[in-house]
């Protein structure tokens, strides 16, 4: 009997470790990565390049309120002399879903000029983002737009692909509670995973032709 309930116990703490181990570390990496994230006015002005991750359109192919964020805060560094390209990666493996072309039209109505934007229609995840902005277009450095929640993954993805990053939040209304918990709980998951794609799997997304930015 004292057996069982030492197995018990021991089942237990090992279900607790498994389930704390992953919020732990995107505790951290919060922690981390909290001074390289900054808004679109402190923005450091030595990088060339701000890359732009998709994030969902509507059915009508418009995008979402989220990542019209993410397209307008990048609109704002460019606007202020911060950047002077905008890398806007996306999903477009169907023929009627184009994160970068909705990107691209929205950029467009904001005022910024069609030679200072270039189009990822491969970034089908933030992995696949940071791979082939190295890869294919040759960045090595970078300021990151998205928001707040998903920075600490997106500057730890690029630095352990060979892009030296910094953050630049997207925030730019209040967001529902709902969908708050909601991201950062699939965070904790897609943090573990991104650690084991970069540490462990290093799986070569969709590549092709080299497109150099500059």
């Amino acid at each position: 009997m004292k057996f069982l309930k030492n197995l018990i116990r021991s089942i237990i703490w090992a279900g607790l470790l498994v389930t704390l181990f992953p919020v732990l570390v995107w505790l951290l990496f919060r922690v981390v990565y909290a001074e390289r994230i900054f808004t679109v006015e402190d923005a450091p002005e030595e990088y060339s390049v701000a890359i732009v991750f998709g994030a969902g359109l509507h059915w009508d192919g418009s995008p979402t309120p989220v990542l019209r964020d993410r397209v307008k805060a990048a609109v704002g560094l460019y606007d202020q002399g911060k950047v002077q390209k905008l890398l806007f990666s996306g999903d477009n493996r169907f023929v009627d879903y184009n994160e970068p072309g909705a990107m691209h039209e929205y950029a467009l109505e904001l005022g910024v000029p069609e030679e200072d934007i270039v189009l990822d229609y491969a970034g089908r995840r933030t992995y696949d983002t940071c791979y082939r902005a190295n890869a294919i277009f040759k960045v090595e450095k970078a300021i990151l737009v998205t928001q707040r929640f998903h920075l600490p993954r997106a500057i730890f993805l690029c630095d352990q692909l060979g892009i030296l990053s910094q953050g630049v939040e997207s925030d730019l209304r209040e967001y529902s509670s709902y969908s708050l918990r909601y991201w950062n709980l699939r965070e904790i998951l897609a943090t573990m995973s991104a650690m084991w794609d970069v540490w462990i799997q290093r799986p070569v997304p969709v590549l092709g032709e080299e497109l150099p930015i500059f």
